[in-house]
């Protein structure tokens, strides 16, 4: 049917529809590359074929609008995560444009809780 993307800080849907959140390094600033997340976005959208739609949660913010305080988005993320039926990873692993260090301790920690 289709999908649905809720951006960093946006509100959150109601638990119980499907949803996944795209983890992985996002676009520095210092090191500008082009995000994956859209590509992920279209792919998802191309593969879901459920009535129900499909929350795509990304903690990219929309329009390159950074959150005010760091713990904003990290508060975001963790309960966004928390929420998704599935975690989609990416790690480039590309050391000169998008090395995604900070995966390396955000998701294993968490989700070995």
């Amino acid at each position: 049917m289709t999908t649905r993307l809720v951006m960093a800080r946006e509100p959150l849907p109601a638990s119980g529809s499907p949803s996944v959140f795209l983890a992985g390094p996002t676009p520095d600033r210092s090191a500008p590359a082009p995000s994956w997340r859209p590509a992920a976005l279209d792919t998802l959208t191309a593969q879901w074929n459920s009535e129900t739609p499909l929350t795509v949660l990304s903690p990219e913010s929309r329009n390159g609008q950074r959150a005010a305080r760091y713990e904003d988005q990290v508060d975001w993320e963790t309960t966004a995560r928390q929420n998704a039926t599935a975690i989609l990873f990416w790690i480039p692993r590309d050391l000169r444009t998008m090395p995604g260090m900070t995966t390396n301790v955000e998701f294993p920690i968490e989700l070995a809780c």
